[in-house]
C-alpha cells in the first residue's frame, strides 16, 4: 500500500499498565478506533515513546499492531543514532505485515548534509517498504538538509516527508527541493497553513483523542476551509501540548476511558499536566464543533 493512499496517520500513544509494562489490549482497542475512523496508524514514533521502550517491548508493539487485520496501513517508526541497530530493526519489522516506515533525522549527533544523505540512503536501501522521512529539529537538534531531498527524491522507497519544524518557510524550501515527494504536516494546529502551501496530509497527535473529528478537520483543510477552523483547532490542539508530548494526550485518553492508565516511561510524568480542565474543555469544544459540522 502506498503511503499517500492515506492522508491521515495517527502517531499512536503506547498504552502501559501501572507498572510500566505494555497494555496490549488497550493498544489493540486504540488501533481499532483509528481503523473505524479511516486513519492510518504510526506506532513507535515520539508520541509512542518509541525510544523509551525496550527492544522486546518494541517488538511486541509491532507484532500486536500487525496481527489485528485492520483495513488501514501500519507505519513503524525508525529512530535513533546507531545505524546498525536501525538497519536490524527494519529487517525485523519486515518479517511482519508492516506497510511503511517513518525514518527520522539522526538524533543527538547533529550530522551535516552529507551525513544525513548517507544515513537516509542506508535506511532506504534496507527497506522494501515505502518510507516517510521525518524532519523534527526540536527533538533531533538538527534540521533535515534540503540536500537529502535533492539527492534521494528519486529513490524508489522515498515516498513522503513529515514536516514538523513549525516553519512555513522551511516547508516551502523543502517543496522547492523536490516537487515529486508528498508532504505531510507533523503539526495539527499548522495544518490550515500547510494545506494552503501544498501539503497533502497530516501525521496527527490530536487524532489519538479525536479520531473522526481530526479526519474531518483534515478534509476541511484540504478543501480550503482551514482558515475558518484556525481559532478552534489551534486552541484545542495547543491544549494537547501544554505539557511534553504525549503526556497530555495520555491524560485525556484516560479521562475519556479509552485507556486504563496514563502511565508513561520516565522521564515523562503525568505531574507535568497541572490543569486537566483545559483538556476536558478542549475535548468538549471539538465534540461540539464536530456535531455542528455534520
Amino acid at each position: 500500500m502506498s503511503i499517500t493512499e492515506t492522508q491521515l496517520y495517527t502517531a499512536l500513544v503506547t498504552p502501559m499498565q501501572e507498572n510500566g509494562d505494555l497494555h496490549l489490549d488497550d493498544m489493540a482497542s486504540l488501533i481499532h478506533r483509528q481503523s473505524e475512523a479511516g486513519n492510518g496508524v504510526l506506532v513507535l514514533g515520539s508520541t509512542g515513546e518509541g525510544l523509551a521502550l525496550s527492544l522486546e517491548d518494541k517488538k511486541q508493539v509491532v507484532k500486536t499492531a500487525t496481527s489485528l487485520n485492520v483495513d488501514v496501513p501500519i507505519m513503524v517508526g525508525v529512530g535513533g543514532f546507531n545505524l546498525r541497530e536501525q538497519l536490524e530493526w527494519i529487517e525485523y519489522c519486515q518479517e511482519f505485515d508492516v506497510d511503511s516506515f517513518l525514518l527520522v533525522t539522526p538524533l543527538y549527533a547533529k550530522p551535516g548534509a552529507k551525513g544525513q544523505v548517507q544515513w537516509f540512503q542506508s535506511l532506504l536501501d534496507a527497506s522494501d517498504k515505502p518510507c516517510m522521512l521525518y524532519n523534527v529539529p526540536s527533538r533531533t537538534g538538527v534540521k533535515m538538509s534540503p540536500l537529502v531531498l535533492e539527492e534521494l527524491s528519486g529513490h524508489p522507497n522515498f515516498s513522503a516527508v513529515k514536516e514538523a519544524s513549525g516553519s512555513i518557510d522551511d516547508f516551502l524550501t523543502y517543496r522547492k527541493s523536490s516537487s515529486d515527494i508528498a508532504f505531510y504536516s507533523g503539526d495539527d494546529g499548522m495544518m490550515p497553513f500547510f494545506a494552503m502551501a501544498g501539503c497533502e496530509g497530516l501525521v496527527s497527535v490530536a487524532s489519538n483523542v479525536w479520531p473522526e473529528e481530526t479526519h474531518r478537520y483534515l478534509d476541511w483543510c484540504l478543501d480550503g476551509r482551514g482558515p475558518e477552523l484556525l481559532p478552534l483547532w489551534q486552541e484545542c490542539a495547543g491544549a494537547l501540548f501544554k505539557g511534553p508530548n504525549p503526556v497530555p494526550v495520555k491524560v485525556l485518553l484516560e479521562e475519556k476511558g479509552w485507556i486504563n492508565t496514563a502511565t508513561l516511561h520516565p522521564p515523562l510524568t503525568t505531574e507535568d499536566v497541572e490543569d486537566v480542565s483545559l483538556l476536558k474543555n478542549a475535548d468538549n469544544m471539538v465534540q461540539r464543533w464536530y456535531q455542528k459540522s455534520e
